[in-house]
């Protein structure tokens, strides 16, 4: 998936009113979900986004994954985007729904079990990836 496919596909889901939007959000919840997982997944999930995504996720990687639950990873990305944490929600759905049709399905099962099950809904999947 290309760049500009990616963002239209988050203004969509999240009906941002511009690109410019999309991108900030898209960079936003990128960043947090990069200090959850662990830094050879982020750059395993980089190597599949069109860049500059991979960029941004390898910029904000730790070199450990912090462990934090869905609500702490709402709060970081409302921080980020200066949105409250139900905003931050649908932000983050927005994009990681994006992120699973981006990826292979092995990458999206790699990227979900490193997360408690309580994520997996943000990226349009009930449990694992088939």
């Amino acid at each position: 998936m290309k760049y500009d496919e990616f963002l239209a596909r988050v203004r969509e889901r999240g009906e941002y009113n511009d690109r410019d939007e999309a991108a900030a959000v898209t960079n936003a919840v990128l960043e947090v979900l990069a200090q959850r997982i662990s830094p050879g997944e982020v750059r395993d999930l980089a190597s599949q986004l069109p860049d500059p995504l991979g960029d941004v996720l390898n910029r904000a990687a730790p070199q450990q994954a912090e462990s934090f639950g869905i609500e702490e990873f709402h709060r970081r990305v409302a921080e980020r985007t200066r949105a409250r944490p139900r905003t931050a929600e649908w932000d983050a759905g927005a994009v990681l729904t994006t992120v699973a049709d981006a990826v292979t399905g092995g990458e999206l099962n790699q990227i979900i079990s490193q997360l408690p099950s309580s994520y997996a809904v943000l990226f349009g999947k009930a449990d694992l990836a088939d």
